[in-house]
């Protein structure tokens, strides 16, 4: 690893956490409440581990942030974009419209009208139906009377050949100036509908894209940090900021990742469970490699079925800011998020949290213990018991197998799991346990990934191959990656018999050092 001087910054619910690493070592760590603007908290994050590291802000060499920004906006049906949806199909492809699968509420927000024009192509390459380029330019002029400011072009078997969908976009642009465009063989992979889904929703976090980007740089700059600025992908790689802003959807799940990679890096571990208690919620994964084991099937986001990639994590309300209440015992899913500070009993607020029931159990010290001496011992033990039970109880269902594996505890919020994990040979609570998330997104490479089918007539497979993980490494580079660090880290073969051609699918993600 590089010595470069860099600042992890992790925005959860209920706190941001910062971590500024040199190379390998970690100099200083902080943990600061999230903030309503989000971007406020990660300022103060930032310039109170630069006061704890002693370090100026000149010395920073780059900037990493991993947050749930976009995925909360999904979730809670906020700040998204009407989004104008352009497939390029032929007439069999018409029978299902776009976004039959959403929600109707998300449906609703983003739907700015769909336009089914002829176009895409064969398995092999070969054109279904030109282009309907005339029917492009009659959807653009539609779009632009109602004021759609974002369209998601998808070419049926855009994997194997992108030229429609990229005459498409320059049609599109052409049309409509300043439209923010989303492609959908940079979004998604094999499998229309889904990949057509997940193109459509990075199409409406466009716009926030811009602002949340403009908005870091800008409290950035205040502070004096002029550096590179880069944000965590579900994959636990980065990308640039100006790749960022065009595909937001790549951080729907960055924050588990991160904590994830954080906890391969403190311990040494590649193969494990990592449990990351937060403020308001707990996510379980299994490191495979060093990585984060991925989910066989596309991610589901905000009820969307969508087909990229992203971490097999299983996440439920149980964190610092739980609340807990004594008859029937029960511990959230509910919080007070990140009102911990002003809302615990031992903080001097009015509501009994987790948090309080480990303080009171003596496994942390905080705030006023002594505001906490009128809870009933033995709600104190059941409490702690239940906590521990039901961490217990989703790791079983996300091991491997029923042989003990070592776990690790990481986020502010481990401290509430007491003593040695059922089903666990070992159970870790590494230094900087609490900021893993933080320094997982400093310590992040930069990846670059393609999944295509392609044809074997009239080319080897080697051929085939390399030509794929070509691809892969031109990403990595565009987003942000040192070429000559670039190494394969997957590379997925699946014959496809059902095709003619003798047709094949080939997967290949890569990984490299950030570039200096």
């Amino acid at each position: 690893m590089s010595r470069l001087v860099r600042i992890g910054i992790d925005v959860g619910g209920t706190n941001t956490d910062a971590a500024l690493l040199r190379g390998a070592t970690v100099l200083a760590t902080v943990k600061t409440s999230t903030t309503a603007d989000v971007t406020g908290g990660v300022a103060n994050a930032v310039s109170a581990v630069l006061v704890a590291a002693k370090l100026d802000a000149s010395a920073v060499s780059a900037l990493m942030i991993g947050t749930t920004h976009f995925l909360n906006a999904v979730i809670e049906g906020r700040q998204l974009e009407k989004v104008g949806t352009l497939r390029l199909c032929g007439r069999a492809t018409r029978s299902l419209p776009p976004m039959i699968d959403w929600p109707e509420h998300l449906r609703l927000l983003v739907d700015g009208g769909a336009a089914l024009v002829g176009g895409g192509v064969q398995f092999d390459g070969s054109p279904i139906v030109p282009l309907d380029v005339a029917a492009i330019r009659d959807a653009c002029r539609d779009w632009s009377a109602r004021g759609i400011g974002a369209v998601a072009i998808a070419s049926v078997f855009a994997l194997i050949d992108a030229r429609m969908e990229n005459e498409a976009a320059e049609i599109v642009a052409s049309e409509m100036p300043g439209v923010s465009i989303s492609l959908s063989h940079r979004i998604g992979r094999n499998g229309l509908l889904a990949r057509e889904s997940a193109t459509i929703l990075n199409a409406s976090l466009h716009a926030l894209g811009r602002e949340t980007v403009a908005a870091f740089r800008d409290a950035f700059a205040r502070l004096g940090l002029f550096c590179p600025l880069y944000l965590t992908q579900n994959d636990g790689t980065l990308m640039g900021a100006d790749f960022a802003e065009r595909h937001p959807v790549f951080t729907i799940a960055s924050g588990p990742t991160n904590s994830m990679r954080g906890a391969a890096f403190l311990t040494g571990l590649t193969d494990a469970a990592v449990i990351d208690v937060g403020g308001t919620t707990t996510d379980i994964g299994m490191l495979v490699a060093g990585f984060p084991r991925s989910r066989s099937e596309g991610a589901e986001i905000g009820g969307i079925p969508t087909n990229f990639r992203v971490p097999d994590v299983y996440s439920f309300g149980l964190g610092g800011g739980s609340l807990v209440q004594a008859f029937p015992l029960s511990v959230g899913p509910k919080s007070v998020g990140f009102r911990l500070p002003e809302k615990a009993l031992c903080f001097g607020g009015d509501t009994l949290t987790a948090t309080d029931i480990a303080v009171a159990a003596g496994l942390v010290t905080l705030g006023d213990p002594a505001r906490l001496r009128h809870l009933d011992a033995r709600l104190v033990r059941d409490a702690i018991a239940k906590m521990k039970a039901d961490v217990e109880g989703v790791l079983d269902r996300m091991k491997p197998s029923s042989d003990p594996i070592p776990a690790v505890l990481v986020g502010g919020g481990s401290v509430l799991i007491d003593g040695h994990l059922e089903g666990t040979s070992v159970s870790l609570r590494p230094d900087h346990f609490g900021s893993a998330n933080a320094i997982g997104a400093a310590i992040a490479q930069v990846s670059g990934e393609v999944d295509r089918v392609v044809s074997l007539e009239g080319t080897t497979r080697e051929k085939a191959l390399e030509q794929v993980v070509q691809a892969a490494r031109a990403r990595a580079v565009e987003a942000g990656a040192e070429a000559g660090s670039i190494t394969l880290a997957e590379l997925e073969e699946t014959p496809l018999s059902y095709l003619p051609g003798n047709a094949i699918r080939v997967a290949a993600k890569v990984v490299g050092d950030l570039a200096a």
